[in-house]
């Protein structure tokens, strides 16, 4: 499980940098505000996460049970969350916006907010 939060984290973080330059150099120019703003909220949703895989994955074994729910939610929730915001964006520049994206959002931020509360849990269990 160490190798697949390091392994993912680090991809995470590789396609953040890409996407914000994209971003930052490409979308800008057709891309409203606000298109803008949810892009690079996904962007620093991502890199957040990528953090978080690499920083356990370097500091806990993740063999227990809770560890492991903890890695799977950071990256499904990232994935759900990041991914549906940019197919959202980029789906509205043509018109054709994927709707059914609208709902997997929030979805993907109950993940991550799932991984942040079990993290908490960890810290606070031998108090509990």
């Amino acid at each position: 499980m160490v190798l697949i939060a390091q392994v993912i984290g680090t991809i995470y973080g590789l396609l953040a940098v890409v996407f914000g330059a994209f971003g930052a150099h490409i979308l800008k120019k057709t891309f409203t505000s606000d298109q803008l703003t949810s892009f690079e909220t996904g962007v620093k949703y991502q890199m957040y996460h990528a953090m978080v895989l690499l920083m356990l994955s370097f500091n806990l074994n993740l063999s227990t049970p809770l560890q492991k729910y903890m890695i799977f939610a950071f990256i499904v929730g990232t994935v759900l969350f990041s991914f549906s915001i940019y197919g959202l964006c980029l789906t509205s520049l043509k018109g054709k916006k994927w709707k059914f994206l609208g709902p997997i959002t929030p979805l993907g931020g109950l993940l991550l907010v799932t991984g942040w509360a079990l993290l908490f849990y960890y810290f606070i269990k031998s108090f509990v």
